[in-house]
């Protein structure tokens, strides 16, 4: 398999080719590239190459604020995290934590998208949580390879891979997830969801139950998670609800609330990129 313009690899024996277990990464707190959007990905991944020395002194507040919905959950007089608008997270079935090693998907998906350079990803499960490795790839293909998601810009395609990706897609325990988000210096409590460089952290409590008062079914608040870290991922900034009754921007972080907007999961409607006010 060729490599991808957009990243440099490690040589092919580096990963593997088989799911295999995959062990808890150590993630680097390397600050995030400048903001552009998807449409601007083949450049940005240029400019952040030559950049590296200059992104290195970017401070880790710029990563503070771009890696997902990490803004830490108010908590209440015992000390029980919450939700900002005031809803305490209650006991569920799923585990909190898991092996701290994950399953690959096996086998690679079709290339989605029309033109541009293709990014590669993989995804992985952690074991020990009940969660099937190839369904939660089945679901993670159907968002990415949606025309609403980052390829409806018509200059960027996306593929899963078994082995030599450019970033990975982790379904995590909450306490396994929050432990990763933490190696790059978010705070995420257990509760959301994050990015790192290289990697897409999703909380499993947050795909198996979404978030009070969401006000749309499973599936919307599940492809909103997976195109909002991965817009992270492709240099996308948070961005804020536009006015009361509108779509939420798939960068608003709404898990925390939609602030009037309606839940929306993709970046892009009606064939047009979609987006609020970005948020410093």
């Amino acid at each position: 398999m060729p490599s991808s313009p957009l990243y440099g690899h490690p040589s092919a024996g580096d990963r593997p080719t088989v799911p295999v277990p995959v062990p808890v990464p150590a993630a680097v707190p390397v600050p995030a590239a400048a903001p552009v959007s998807a449409l601007r990905y083949r450049r940005r991944r240029l400019v952040t190459t030559l950049g590296l020395t200059v992104a290195l002194a970017v401070t880790a507040t710029v990563l503070l604020g771009r890696g997902g919905d990490d803004r830490r959950p108010a908590r209440d007089a015992g000390g029980q995290s919450r939700l900002a608008y005031g809803a305490v997270e209650q006991p569920s079935a799923y585990p909190s934590v898991g092996a701290g090693s994950f399953q690959l998907a096996d086998g690679d998906s079709p290339v989605h998208g029309s033109d541009g350079p293709l990014a590669r990803y993989r995804v992985a499960v952690e074991q020990g949580t009940g969660q099937d490795p190839a369904g939660f790839a089945a679901d993670v293909d159907a968002v990415l390879g949606d025309p609403r998601s980052w390829i409806g810009s018509g200059e960027l395609r996306v593929q899963r891979v078994a082995a030599d990706a450019d970033f990975t897609v982790y379904l995590a325990s909450p306490r396994t997830s929050e432990a990763m988000c933490a190696e790059g210096g978010l705070d995420t409590e257990a509760y959301t969801s994050c990015r790192l460089p290289g990697q897409v952290i999703i909380n499993l409590a947050r795909w198996l139950e979404a978030v009070p008062d969401y006000g749309a079914p499973i599936e919307v608040y599940r492809a909103y998670v997976i195109n909002h870290e991965v817009g992270h991922e492709f240099g996308e900034w948070h961005e804020a609800c536009p006015g009361p009754g509108h779509p939420a921007p798939v960068m608003q972080q709404q898990t925390y609330g939609l602030t009037g907007c309606v839940a929306n999961a993709w970046p892009y409607l009606d064939g047009h990129r979609y987006a609020g006010d970005v948020v410093p």
